[in-house]
């Protein structure tokens, strides 16, 4: 090494640390861990005016959707797609009943979402939220875009329970 090289190098600048990546962040690609099952990112929809993300994640056959609201701190809750129809999204009610549970309308906003991968909805644009939960903490969501309904029944999910494994 000539000594101009080492010269360079002691007077160069070191790297900044890379960020590490946080679950808000996902990208397709990505793999995350969501209570020791290990999932691939495969599609994000990201709602900028609530700080919110749901991800779509596959681990084999398997999709579900997690969703991440960043308010005083982060909310994470991960979601199963149930079957099931609404007419139109004037006529959604505050209180829904599935297999002898009640969920009750929590919270109720509509955004403009933006979309990236294999998400339910294959283009953004605006989308109607409902979100419920029952008397023994379990969620249900309904969302409605472009004349589309998707239902889903979900819970919470403690930050200690996820892991960023690999981020591209």
């Amino acid at each position: 090494m000539s000594l101009f090289q080492r010269i360079k190098n002691i007077v160069a600048k070191p790297e900044p640390p890379k960020q590490e990546r946080s679950m808000l962040s996902l990208v397709p690609g990505d793999i995350c861990e969501v209570s020791l099952v290990t999932y691939e990112v495969t599609g994000r929809i990201q709602n900028r005016q609530r700080n919110a993300v749901v991800l779509t994640l596959q681990d084999g056959n398997t999709i579900n959707y997690l969703h991440i609201e960043e308010r005083e701190k982060l909310i994470y809750s991960l979601y199963a797609p149930i079957d099931g129809r609404l007419d139109t999204p004037d006529e959604v009610p505050t209180t829904m009943e599935l297999d002898g549970t009640n969920y009750f309308l929590e919270e109720q906003y509509s955004g403009l979402v933006v979309t990236s991968g294999k998400t339910p909805f294959k283009q953004g644009g605006d989308q109607y939220v409902w979100q419920y939960q029952s008397d023994n903490s379990r969620l249900f969501r309904i969302e409605w875009q472009d004349g589309r309904f998707m239902l889903y029944e979900g819970q919470w999910i403690l930050p200690g329970d996820l892991k960023v494994i690999r981020g591209n």
